[in-house]
């Protein structure tokens, strides 16, 4: 599965993705600036309220020299904020020259992941880790980076180092949802879809609506294979259909028709669509078989 077509066209997969508003988890963190994180494949951040508003200007290397590292911080996070990446970076990096913090090299790792320059990212992660082991935030960006750096012939490789690290982000802080979104996405990319199944479970009974924003668009927009997506979209259909949802489970159950997913009948026998097999939607679904759009 090629969720790679990407990684950040997001970041659609990531330059081509919109913004989606942060989740609860990550309103907290932008209250605690120093516990923020990516997500994977997509970065998930938080458009500026007033966009009309003139951007913030840059400190200038001058300015910058006279700042505390507290000042440097905020600065750094209103030029990434205004997406000025290059400037906060500078920011970031006089900071830390005056005052070496896991947090801000997370943040730096962050920026770097904006940037699409995974190894600077990498770099600035394992700084993060190195100086506090238990930042679940930097180990989930340094499993971003591991996947954005796949390559074709280092693919398989560089995501299984994504999910060895984003599963130790999930077992620091078991109650983000967008770290066991990252890790089921990680998985589904080797074809793991019994664990990417539990993984994306986890993610939806912790926030469901960080999932709705980041499952079809942040994750099979991306796959390019036909397979890969009737299989997605089928899990996708009993996820939705085991909450009760009935509407956005037939919606992903027709994707996976018309991906041609091979074994549509599972859903008679399936005890996560019991809610929905005397749908009307459903009947009449089943009875006209969209054909596959290969």
């Amino acid at each position: 599965m090629t969720l790679r077509s990407l990684c950040i066209t997001s970041i659609a997969l990531f330059a081509a993705l919109p913004l989606y508003a942060a989740s609860p988890q990550q309103s907290q963190a932008a209250q605690h600036p120093g516990n923020q994180s990516t997500s994977a494949p997509s970065a998930t951040i938080q458009a500026p309220k007033n966009s009309a508003a003139a951007a913030p200007s840059a400190p200038t290397l001058t300015e910058m020299r006279t700042m505390s590292p507290a000042e440097l911080d905020e600065a750094g996070d209103r030029m990434r904020t205004a997406k000025d990446y290059l400037a906060a970076l500078d920011c970031y990096r006089e900071a830390i020259h005056k005052h070496s913090t896991a947090a801000y090299y997370n943040k730096i790792a962050i920026t770097e992941i904006m940037l699409r320059h995974p190894e600077e990212a990498a770099k600035a992660a394992k700084k993060a880790v190195r100086k506090d082991k238990r930042m679940a935030e930097a180990w989930n960006n340094l499993g971003v980076s591991y996947y954005l750096l796949g390559s074709a012939e280092h693919k398989r490789a560089k995501t299984e180092d994504a999910v060895r690290t984003y599963a130790r982000a999930v077992s620091l802080d078991p109650d983000n949802p967008s770290f066991h979104n990252n890790l089921a996405a990680a998985l589904m990319d080797l074809k793991e879809y019994v664990r990417g199944m539990a993984e994306y479970r986890k993610a939806f009974a912790l926030d469901p609506a960080f999932f709705e924003r980041t499952s079809e668009s942040g994750i099979s927009a991306r796959m390019s294979s036909p397979d890969d997506r009737a299989q997605f979209a089928f899990v996708m259909a009993r996820l939705f259909a085991s909450a009760g949802d009935t509407e956005r489970a037939l919606h992903f159950l027709r994707a996976a028709m018309e991906d041609g997913y091979p074994k549509i009948d599972d859903v008679y026998s399936d005890k996560e669509f019991a809610s929905v097999l005397k749908d009307e939607r459903f009947l009449a679904l089943m009875k006209e078989r969209p054909v596959a759009i290969r």
